[in-house]
């Protein structure tokens, strides 16, 4: 038989459709999908304001109500709205398909930006704490259409009927929830009434739970106020029961093009720049996430806002914000407003703007590091760890032509005493992001010199010696120097203050790379050992230099026992290692140790066995 005919035509293949398990996409959603199980009444309370906003798009003078009923002993809920309201066609067409949404019914598609729900997911959700839902409406559209009732139960069945007038004589909805076994807590009075004013305080409409009104209208940051500190004390009273802090200030957040009306409130302690801080994102009223993580640039990471809008996207579980073209631009411009209010406090309250930095100071330094503006505004205010004690750079560069800094805080502590003693201003950029401030301030404050400090700037700046002194101490100098070799440092002899200092350890970033070069290939084979070796630079060499004018450096200078001198040296060493808090290597560790039995040796030598 030829195989054409023996196989049956495409065209006569009957189609197949989906066999969808709904105790299973429960299951998926209230596992992967939805954060919790409240989100059952966010979908009824969207729901509810969706069918509001779809009736009055026709009818402007509709009511515009939601109730809420929650019967705690019986495990029940019962949700009312004024809104557009089903027929039984629509009720066969959209509830009973998943994934079809209401708002694309005929006539509404260009009024969809006004709805809050875009995913047809709807009563769905409601299935993640209600074993059946049954639906009673009545469609003000069709005005002689018969009320319909649309009962389903978690196992993927439904029933529809016709009612009569008398079962809904207005136009609208009501949805009755019956729990599911070990969920009655969440239809509770309490928890619902609690549910209904997280998600809904923002809702335009007239929303209650029972009698009770659950939005909170105007938002806080809309109402009016008789004088700004009375608008800053109920701002800061909103965010304490918002967030359980008191915000530092407060900071506008109105976006007129982007659709945005909100606050960010500054938090009253510092925060590390690497914690996501988390926002409260309302949309057109309903709350869509606590925990807006992208809304703000990385940098303004000590604010925490809270915001409505009807212009961003949200994702499918509506949790969350989509990361699009519109969000980008939003955070751009909440980023503007942020950056605009500190320009305003550097202008006109300096004293605020002290309060500000003394807590966030490592912010703002993050946002003027890309921001030559910011920085330009921000050099009088943002401190810097200095030899002259806390200063702007504005201020250092003013007191010194020359701005050196270490870019590490142990350089910063192996020089700021000795540097501060011979004249030389040091700024500590050994901090998060400081380095780069600093090498960005020429290009903000024109004709300002800046230099990064090194070992030979700090021994330059010290006081040489008398040669016929220095000649006179060769022989202690040369012991010092056989001694710390191995070490891979050099002893030289200079004058300098403070007195107290008998030694100090220099090095820089050179000398500390061919030091852990030189100790990695100590201990690699011989291809590893051969290839670092390769790797030797020509880099000066770490120094301990001594202060010839305190008074133990002339006293060891004066021994004569060579073993003696060796260890006063290493105790030296070891001891200017300490005062410049380095990290401590396995051998200078063991040089102390060494160094530190050796003196307690020559201390009890001599002591007679006669007790």
């Amino acid at each position: 038989m030829d195989s054409q005919t023996s196989q049956p035509s495409q065209a006569s293949q009957p189609p197949h459709t989906f066999q969808v398990d709904l105790r299973g996409l429960v299951d998926l959603l209230s596992h992967h999908l939805y954060s919790s199980p409240k989100v059952y009444l966010r979908e009824l309370l969207q729901n509810a304001v969706d069918a509001v906003t779809a009736r009055r798009a026709e009818e402007p003078g509709a009511p515009a109500r939601v109730r809420l009923y929650a019967d705690g002993g019986e495990g029940a809920l019962r949700v009312e709205d004024s809104g557009v309201g089903l027929t039984e066609s629509d009720v066969h067409s959209l509830l009973a398909t998943i994934g079809r949404s209401s708002k694309r019914a005929e006539g509404l598609q260009e009024a969809r930006s006004d709805f809050l729900g875009q995913f047809g997911i709807g009563l769905l959700a409601c299935f993640v704490v209600a074993e059946r839902i049954r639906v009673v409406s009545r469609s003000a559209r069709t005005p002689g259409a018969p009320p319909v009732e649309w009962t389903a139960r978690d196992d993927g069945s439904y029933t529809v009927r016709t009612l009569p007038d008398s079962a809904r004589p207005e136009p609208g909805t009501i949805v009755h929830l019956t729990a599911r076994p070990g969920a009655a807590e969440w239809l509770s009075p309490e928890r619902v009434r609690t549910l209904a004013r997280e998600f809904g305080s923002l809702l335009p409409y007239d929303v209650r739970v029972g009698e009770e009104p659950v939005a909170e209208l105007p938002a806080p940051w809309d109402r009016p106020y008789p004088s700004p500190s009375g608008r800053r004390v109920a701002l800061a009273r909103h965010c304490h029961d918002l967030f359980g802090f008191t915000p530092l200030d407060s900071i506008d957040l109105a976006v007129p093009l982007a659709g945005i009306r909100g606050v960010a409130y500054v938090l009253p302690a510092a925060v590390s720049p690497a914690q996501r801080a988390s926002h409260r994102v309302h949309l057109k009223g309903m709350l869509l996430t606590e925990r807006a993580e992208q809304l703000l640039p990385d940098w303004a990471f000590f604010v925490r806002c809270v915001l409505d809008t009807d212009s961003l996207r949200p994702t499918a579980s509506r949790e969350a914000l989509y990361e699009d073209e519109t969000l980008a631009a939003v955070r751009e411009a909440l980023g503007e407003r942020i950056r605009s209010w500190l320009t305003a406090l550097a202008a006109g309250d300096p004293e605020r703007l002290a309060a500000f930095l003394a807590v966030h100071h490592l912010g703002v330094k993050s946002l003027a590091r890309h921001d030559r503006e910011m920085l330009r505004t921000m050099l009088p205010w943002l401190p810097f760890e200095t030899t002259d004690g806390q200063l702007s750079l504005e201020e250092f560069a003013q007191r010194h032509p020359v701005v050196h800094f270490t870019r590490t805080v142990e350089e910063y502590r192996q020089v700021a005493p000795i540097a501060s003693a011979q004249g030389i201003g040091v700024v500590n950029g050994g901090y998060t992001y400081d380095s780069e401030l600093i090498e960005a301030l020429p290009a903000v404050r024109p004709g300002s010199v800046v230099a990064e400090l090194d070992a030979d700037i700090v021994t330059a700046h010290l006081d040489t010696v008398d040669a016929a002194q220095e000649l006179a101490l060769s022989g202690f100098l040369a012991s010092a120097r056989a001694k710390l070799d191995p070490l891979g440092c050099d002893v030289v002899l200079r004058a300098f203050h403070p007195l107290s200092v008998p030694a100090l350890h220099l090095d820089d970033r050179a000398a500390r790379h061919e030091q852990a070069r030189a100790a990695a290939e100590e201990e690699a084979d011989d291809l590893w050992a051969g290839i670092l070796g390769s790797l030797r630079g020509g880099a000066p060499r770490a120094r301990l230099v001594l202060n010839h004018l305190n008074p133990l450096i002339r006293r060891i200078s004066s021994l004569g026992d060579p073993e003696l001198i060796g260890t006063a040296t290493e105790s030296l060493y070891g001891q200017a290692l300490l005062m410049a808090q380095r990290p401590l290597r396995p051998a200078d560790t063991a040089l102390l140790n060494r160094a530190f039995i050796g003196l307690l040796e020559w201390a009890t030598h001599g002591e007679g066995d006669g007790r």
